[in-house]
């Protein structure tokens, strides 16, 4: 089971950031993206919001790193490490600007971008942009084809849709991988049947453990439905976890012990049917992060 993290600093909705954050920048992000690409971390996730209304930006805050800037700028710092955007709401954007910029970004990492895609909640969002915030999940769904057009092979995709067509148009570099994995993200009904049938894995959007079992089973239902074939790749967000026994609050839901104790509890994902699981460590600093990210590189993924 492959793991991967959601990085601190380049989002910070009061839901997860830690209070050092709020001091945080680049360098802290340098040096968090090259400790998890030393312990096997199987990619760095970045978010996407391009503005946050006065409503939400108490709860939200207005912090919100663009994605493929900050994974090209993380790219350059790192080896082996994959960078997935989680998630880009690629229906604020025209399909041939987004996959301009990901082939790039998967053109100058040398093949290790994930285009992780959601639908977005943020209504102000949408009608700054001039998107139709009703009709995001039908815009995605087109998104989704357009985009499989735009990041494939050819130097002069193809895309003939209700919403968006183009031909004739040639984009070069082109990806390095043939095809770019992408990934849906969100757990309404109408996610999961996109990433059932659309997608080349699934992003949940919070979902607990006991809610897992029933979201993977009505994604293989689909599948089969469907004939899809192919690799496909369920993903879970864990638990905050604080490996060792931490002497401070780190929160009732945090998981917490030694490795063998949480290696065992972050195993039953795997028995669900779960690939890969994204991790959150808590924390008080840079350093303590990344002591935490090492630990659970050297210690906790052997047991995975």
């Amino acid at each position: 089971m492959r793991y991967g993290i959601q990085l601190p600093v380049q989002s910070q909705s009061t839901l997860y950031a830690e209070a050092w954050e709020a001091e945080a920048g680049p360098d802290d992000l340098l040096e968090i993206a090259r400790a998890a690409d030393r312990a096997g971390f199987d990619y760095l996730a970045c978010c996407d919001h391009v503005g946050i209304p006065r409503r939400l930006a108490a709860a939200m805050s207005t912090v919100w790193y663009d994605p493929v800037a900050t994974l090209a700028f993380l790219a350059a710092a790192t080896e082996r490490v994959r960078l997935l955007s989680h998630v880009a709401i690629v229906g604020l954007r025209h399909p041939l600007l987004t996959a301009k910029q990901y082939a790039t970004l998967d053109h100058l990492s040398g093949g290790r971008l994930i285009l992780g895609v959601g639908a977005g909640h943020v209504q102000e969002e949408f009608e700054a942009l001039g998107v139709d915030f009703r009709r995001r999940g039908a815009v995605l769904d087109e998104c989704v084809d357009a985009l499989r057009a735009a990041l494939g092979p050819e130097e002069f995709p193809e895309h003939h849709g209700k919403l968006y067509a183009f031909e004739g148009l040639g984009q070069r570099p082109r990806p390095v991988q043939d095809p770019v994995p992408l990934w849906v993200g969100g757990s309404s009904p109408a996610a999961v049947r996109r990433a059932a049938l659309k997608g080349d894995g699934w992003l949940p959007q919070g979902d607990p453990r006991d809610r897992l079992p029933g979201q993977l089973a009505r994604i293989r239902e689909l599948r089969e439905q469907a004939g899809a074939r192919g690799p496909f790749t369920v993903g879970a967000i864990a638990e905050p976890l604080y490996v060792g026994t931490p002497r401070w609050d780190v929160g009732r839901r945090t998981l917490t012990g030694g490795p063998r104790e949480l290696a065992e509890s972050l195993r039953a994902y795997r028995a669900m049917g779960v690939h890969q699981i994204q991790v959150r460590f808590r924390s008080r600093s840079r350093g303590e992060l990344t002591d935490q990210i090492a630990a659970f590189g050297a210690e906790i993924a052997p047991e995975l």
